[in-house]
């Protein structure tokens, strides 16, 4: 069996884009075999919620688990990729055109990818899940959601309220994606957060593939 495969990550990168108020994201070289170091060695100093990543409930939640508890089965497994035409919101109207079934792992591509990762700068307009999508979401019972920015909920609407009705239902939250080269379709979807402990999320490594 032959597969192709789609890495949908976004790469960390020392000063990248991040959700303001979040820490600068840096990525520093610490040693150096050319300057005669045994080895070469990077440090990271990141927010969870940086570049590619997952939400673990615990983020608005309350209550809510940490990623190390994290339903990996929820984050393999087959996966719709479906474009979302709306330019503001995934609202319920264009969701119920989609008929999301009970289970399913969905990955919404939007402008965003094209738009909103091509910027240096935090874009706060990009295409988020309004709470009345959320809320529909729930009610079919989906299982995985992905979104192709850095939150589930807008920067302006529905932050909290998308991220409380989406996490409080269990429904596991990818967000980061970068789907600029990813067809609407059918996958396999690959994905596993860092497992830290008692952590409100972690980055991701996001892979799709499919049978040539």
């Amino acid at each position: 069996m032959a597969w192709r495969y789609w890495d949908v990550s976004v790469a960390i990168r020392d000063g990248m884009v991040r959700w303001p108020g979040d820490p600068a994201p840096k990525v520093e070289q610490v040693m150096w075999m050319d300057r005669g170091d045994m080895c070469n060695v990077t440090r990271l100093n990141i927010s969870v919620h940086t570049a590619t990543h997952m939400d673990a409930p615990r983020h608005f939640v309350k209550s809510g688990v940490g990623i190390e508890q994290a339903d990996l089965d929820a984050l393999i497994g087959p996966a719709r990729v479906v474009e979302i035409h709306d330019r503001l919101a995934i609202r319920r109207a264009e969701l119920e055109k989609l008929e999301p079934k009970a289970g399913e792992r969905i990955l919404f591509k939007t402008r965003n990818s094209n738009v909103a990762w091509a910027q240096e700068e935090f874009h706060e307009d990009f295409v988020y899940i309004a709470d009345e999508g959320a809320k529909y979401l729930v009610e079919r019972g989906v299982r995985t959601v992905g979104v192709d920015y850095l939150s589930i909920g807008g920067f302006k609407h529905d932050t909290v309220e998308t991220h409380v009705t989406i996490l409080g239902a269990g429904i596991a939250v990818i967000e980061g994606l970068n789907l600029k080269d990813v067809e609407p379709g059918e996958y396999e979807l690959i994905c596993l957060p860092l497992k830290i402990d008692g952590s409100d999320g972690a980055p991701a490594r996001v892979v799709l593939r499919r049978e040539t």
